[in-house]
């Protein structure tokens, strides 16, 4: 093996332009790659980051079937206000559990009125969790008096209503009357998804339970210190916690939007992929295919001298393999100095369907991704040199000693 190495390393430096060549094709495709894929993978990232800290957070804890069955009557699936029991399983691996309360009805300021859909926090517990909140104007409501709101920039926008105003909530309570509070708004916030912003508000938990007239919380929101631990959590929580009285819901079940992103763009990546595949393939074999053609007579020689027909087609391997090893790792390297600059730099981003506002984008290479580019790299060199590997092999001694001769 070392000698066939030796001797594919060597017939390649023998050939330096068409070896130099065929090394910034496949580095080339290599580095395209990973660009392409890098961005989609930071999209992919940074949007899961976002929709944990702005709206699920990692674990959701409910009443069995709240989900598929709650919207029309909510309050029939209330949790107790405490939280205790998930926050002593979760423990240390948590950095927040919060209550939350589901509430609808209509907001009302002067002669205007539009239906919202309320959610009722606690704003310090809910506070880290709210990251990706943006307040575009106004306070939170952590900086606010108990009798403030905080509306969607979208809802706010419908109504006309700015920071300071007064407003009042109209909403149906759980026994079935009419009740209603006047709250001031703190301020406006926007988060990745537009339709989000245009409909929901959100209030201090106490103000939701007085406007519906219950106690407690339809759901309990777990926010972990890392979202690589969800699985784990997710399956504490379903050994520990009665089943007949919890619902255990990792947010992954919940970001609808998200995941028909992730199914999106992967497709578009394996494309991607797969047209990188077919141009190394191509040039790598054509590039293989002409060298066999220029050392026809060499091939005769060493046949002649005793060399079997199965150590011709391992040495014609084995360059193809050289070409892409050396060729994966130059174009992993020039990739990442690549997203580092761009990365560096930034990619300004016009809002795309379902966002309010634009982005500065990134590349995100990670190891997996980095893996991938190089058995790309690996594994179509492999490929595009078999034909040119079995067609030297398969010569005629003869015919290959009189070749341009």
């Amino acid at each position: 093996m070392s000698h066939t190495l030796t001797l594919s390393a060597r017939n390649l430096l023998r050939q330096r332009r068409r070896a130099l060549l065929a090394l910034t094709i496949v580095a080339g495709g290599v580095v395209a790659f990973l660009l392409a894929s890098g961005f989609i993978n930071w999209i992919f990232q940074d949007m899961r980051e976002a929709t944990i800290h702005s709206q699920l957070g990692h674990v959701q804890v409910t009443r069995p079937g709240y989900l598929r069955e709650g919207l029309g009557d909510p309050y029939q699936y209330l949790l107790p206000a405490d939280t205790s029991p998930v926050a002593g399983i979760v423990g240390q691996q948590a950095r927040t559990v919060t209550p939350r309360l589901a509430f609808s009805g209509l907001l009302s300021k002067d002669e205007a009125t539009v239906s919202f859909v309320g959610e009722g926090i606690s704003p310090e517990q809910e506070q880290p969790i709210a990251r990706a909140i943006t307040i575009v104007a106004g306070k939170d409501l952590t900086e606010s008096p108990p009798d403030s709101v905080l509306l969607g920039e979208g809802l706010a926008a419908n109504l006309d209503a700015s920071p300071g105003d007064r407003v009042v909530l109209l909403a149906t309570t759980a026994s079935g009357g009419i009740n209603a509070v006047e709250l001031t708004v703190a301020g406006l916030f926007a988060t990745i998804t537009k339709a989000y912003d245009d409909t929901v508000l959100r209030a201090p938990i106490d103000v939701a339970r007085k406007l519906m007239r219950v106690e407690g919380a339809t759901s309990w929101v777990v926010l972990l210190n890392e979202t690589g631990d969800t699985d784990k959590v997710v399956a504490a929580l379903r050994e520990q916690l009665p089943t007949a009285g919890f619902e255990i819901i990792p947010w992954s079940d919940l970001a609808d939007f998200y995941n028909k992103t992730v199914e999106l763009f992967s497709r578009q990546v394996g494309v991607v992929q797969l047209l990188i595949a077919l141009i190394v393939i191509l040039s790598i074999s054509n590039t293989l295919s002409m060298t066999v053609v220029e050392r026809t007579g060499e091939i005769g020689t060493s046949m002649a001298l005793g060399v079997r027909r199965h150590e011709i087609l391992k040495l014609f391997v084995t360059e193809g393999i050289l070409l892409g090893l050396v060729s994966g790792v130059v174009g992993i390297l020039l990739g990442q100095l690549l997203a580092q600059l761009i990365s560096a730099i930034g990619i300004p981003m016009p809002p795309p369907p379902g966002m309010a506002r634009g982005y500065t984008g990134e590349i995100a290479i990670s190891p997996a991704l980095a893996l991938e580019a190089f058995m790309l790299a690996f594994f179509t060199t492999l490929l595009a040199s078999l034909f040119p590997a079995w067609k030297a092999s398969r010569m005629n001694i003869v015919d290959a000693l009189r070749h341009q001769r």
